[in-house]
């Protein structure tokens, strides 16, 4: 599978494109954006995009009006066909968000349901009850995704939904060439339509890529041979930056060898989760750590990792953003252009360095140095052995083991280095020492 080995570029079209938060109608092609910005995501080493909604909808692109037609915020389906044609010449895949759980009010069948209620060929598409309200006086009660009723929930045990849903992923096969899909809130999906969802996606396209978005729970549910090939490493999000703010970094060696660890007990050996510094829906890098000198070693940390990595746009360079109690417009800003910048050059290395190697992006995993500031970790394939070494500390350190033996080059200095039980560590640091 492409992913396995792929970075991944993440974007929020609406907000990156400028469009107007609410739908105003008015077509204007800003999607084309994409197009001056494929050189730049060539240069850094992307090797996927994955976009957030880009389908008419109501307002965030989460409340879809029409599967079939790119939002006029965003432009016409002919502009996004362009798009797609000139990342893949860029050697970018194209992978969208699917939101198969629930559509907006404005979806066609919804509002046809609200128009002739019983009468509608559509009243079983969603979870109805019309012996009831909803909190829009529309004279019956539907179910909403956690409680938010501006998003109707699809009755995916109804074949009719699941076939429209399957015949709208094969409409952006054919016409926009895609590579895969990120499932939105997988973790709601009915799990019968994600095998059908991976069978048919499978015959459409072999290699077409399946992620879910999955915040809790046993990942091995739906990441397995008849769904999904992946799912958002929320684990390891979250133990990513909070062990640099509580200076533990026992707390993400734990989750990583709990997931990927050699033991018969841990729970996702040979598998590909897609890990991230941040997203579209929580506060970025650079504004939830506390000490900004930790940003080049969690990006070190995430490329050097078990996972699939997918940076956010803007993060690259250190933008900050920080998630409101009641909106996530700041996580999501319009860039008139890229604004590269020394780390946005250290993380390019860092890309570089994982695409060329397959103890990186396949190796097994395995702790070998682990202190509250400090963090050495193995990652060996059949072929290659590379030490990823972490100081978190303002002071040098000094670690010993027994597996810190033999000759190795620093990847990233292309400088050698001969062990003897013993590696020097100096202050925010991070090393990729590689098995001569």
């Amino acid at each position: 599978m492409w992913a396995y080995n792929s970075v991944f570029y993440q974007i929020y079209p609406i907000g990156f494109c400028g469009a107007p938060v609410h739908n105003d109608g008015e077509c204007v092609p800003r999607i084309r954006k994409l197009l001056d910005w494929s050189d730049y995501l060539k240069d850094l080493g992307i090797n996927s995009i994955l976009l957030n909604p880009i389908f008419e909808s109501d307002n965030h692109g989460y409340d879809t009006r029409d599967f079939r037609t790119i939002d006029v915020r965003l432009g016409t389906n002919e502009d996004f066909q362009e798009v797609c044609k000139d990342l893949h010449a860029h050697g970018i895949k194209v992978v969208l968000d699917g939101v198969f759980n629930h559509v907006g009010r404005g979806f066609w069948a919804f509002k046809d349901v609200q128009e002739k209620k019983w009468d509608s060929p559509y009243k079983d598409w969603f979870c109805i009850h019309f012996d009831g309200n909803s909190a829009y006086n529309d004279g019956f009660w539907y179910e909403g995704w956690e409680g938010h009723y501006e998003l109707v929930k699809l009755n995916l045990q109804n074949p009719a939904v699941v076939d429209y849903l399957l015949d709208c992923v094969k409409f952006w096969v054919d016409t926009f060439d895609i590579d895969g899909l990120r499932l939105d809130v997988a973790y709601c999906l009915d799990r019968n339509f994600m095998r059908r969802l991976r069978s048919f996606t499978q015959e459409l396209k072999p290699e077409f890529a399946l992620i879910g978005e999955v915040l809790f729970g046993d990942y091995n549910q739906i990441v397995n041979d008849e769904m999904l090939h992946s799912c958002t490493n929320y684990e390891c999000y979250k133990g990513l930056f909070s062990s640099f703010n509580s200076m533990n970094l026992f707390e993400i060696a734990h989750s990583l060898h709990r997931q990927f660890g050699s033991d018969q007990w841990c729970i996702y050996r040979g598998k590909h989760l897609m890990t991230f510094a941040d997203n579209h829906d929580v506060t970025r890098l650079s504004s939830i750590l506390t000490n900004k000198s930790h940003i080049p070693l969690a990006y070190g940390l995430l490329l050097g990792m078990p996972g699939i990595p997918c940076l956010y746009y803007g993060s690259e360079w250190g933008e900050p953003g920080e998630k409101a109690p009641d909106n996530d417009y700041a996580l999501r800003p319009c860039f008139d252009e890229p604004k590269p910048n020394d780390l946005t050059e250290y993380i390019k290395k860092l890309i570089a360095l994982r695409q060329n190697s397959k103890a990186l992006c396949n190796g097994s995993y395995k702790n070998v140095v682990i202190q509250n500031h400090q963090l050495i970790f193995e990652r060996a394939s059949e072929q290659e052995r590379v030490l990823v070494a972490v100081n978190a500390s303002d002071a040098p350190y000094t670690a010993y083991h027994q597996d810190l033996n033999g000759a190795f080059i620093d990847l990233l200095s292309d400088k050698e280095v001969h062990m003897t039980g013993q590696l020097e560590l100096p202050p925010y640091s991070i090393q990729y020492l590689q098995s001569r």
